[in-house]
Formats: C-alpha cells, sequence, structure tokens
C-alpha cells in the first residue's frame, strides 16, 4: 500500500511542477511551490517508512512478551499467528 501511495505523491508532485512549468515562466511562486510540493512528498514517504518501521518492531516485541513467561501457550500461539498474518497481508 505505502508504494501505491508512494507513486501517487511522486506523480502528484511531478504533475504539479510541468502545470507550473507550462506557461513558459517559471516565477518565484512556481519554485517555492515546487520546493513545498518536493518536501511534502519527501514527508509523507519518510512517515510511511517510519510508520512501517515501528510496526514491524511493535509486532516483534508482542511475541518477545508472550514467549516471556517461559510457556507459549494456546492463546500465544494464536497471537502469533495472527501477527505473522497481518504482516503477509501487509507486504503484499
Amino acid at each position: 500500500m505505502d508504494d501505491v501511495k508512494r507513486t501517487y505523491r511522486e506523480g502528484e508532485q511531478e504533475t504539479k511542477e510541468a502545470w507550473r512549468k507550462a506557461d513558459g515562466d517559471e516565477s518565484v511562486a512556481d519554485k517555492v511551490g515546487n520546493v513545498g510540493d518536493e518536501i511534502r512528498k519527501d514527508l509523507g514517504n519518510t512517515g510511511d517508512d517510519l510508520t512501517d518501521a515501528g510496526y514491524n518492531s511493535t509486532d516483534t516485541s508482542k511475541e518477545a512478551w508472550r514467549k516471556a513467561d517461559g510457556d507459549e501457550s494456546l492463546a500465544d500461539k494464536i497471537g502469533n499467528a495472527g501477527d505473522d498474518m497481518r504482516r503477509t497481508v501487509d507486504d503484499r
């Protein structure tokens, strides 16, 4: 999903930049708009990357917590299986 959002952001930013250059005159306002769009795109992509990193580390922590008592119960196994399935779906 993040790849779709990343592609959309890049396409949107490139389209706006091309639209600003369409009149043949790239004004200061056009340049400022392009910089703002580039920053917005980069921050969005970075936010997605950080969210993914945090999400994956949280799942690992849950698995470690479930195994901490030394007895991996049926509930622990079900919880771990659910986390594995969620990661598989998110990676698609």
